[in-house]
């Protein structure tokens, strides 16, 4: 998303409603019209734009974008599709310290489907421990999109 073009693109509005599912159930982000250019040499100062409930808390009062923006509303849309809903105030659960301790898969999953197999529970663990890092309130603590296509690709496709 951010490392295959120069300038990088940063889509400001990554939500459930700008997500595209081909023929092939391939997810496809939609709807740039929020978009704008990186300028590397640049403040990136911006006024908000996006989806409420995606956008990046740190938005409000630096109103600097930058592709962790991206990052956080990834997050937010990777423990949507797990849960079946937005995930509201449960964003604020999973930054506690020790979140993941806590927390058991059931409370995160969808209730309208069955428990999955082993297998796929534990890939439902890497991606819900990815989203938590994606929410971290500190942006240059969060993981960059090219890391999160990594982990995924290597963790979840393999498996």
């Amino acid at each position: 998303m951010h490392h295959d073009c120069s300038p990088p693109i940063i889509h400001r509005d990554i939500s459930s409603s700008n997500i595209l599912l081909d023929s092939q159930f391939e997810a496809h982000v939609s709807d740039f019209g929020t978009a704008k250019l990186l300028e590397l040499d640049s403040s990136n100062w911006t006024s908000p734009a996006g989806t409420y409930g995606y956008i990046a808390p740190e938005l409000a009062y630096t109103m600097k974008v930058t592709e962790k923006c991206d990052v956080y509303s990834f997050g937010v849309l990777a423990i949507e599709v797990i849960k079946g809903q937005h995930p509201g105030d449960f964003i604020s659960l999973l930054s506690m310290p020790l979140a993941m301790e806590n927390i058991q898969v059931k409370d995160v999953l969808d209730q309208r489907l069955p428990f999955p197999a082993a297998q796929v529970e534990n890939e439902l663990i890497i991606v819900l421990k990815l989203a938590m890092k994606c929410l971290n309130v500190y942006p240059q603590s969060r993981p960059t999109m090219h890391m999160i296509s990594q982990v995924l690709s290597t963790n979840i496709a393999h498996s």
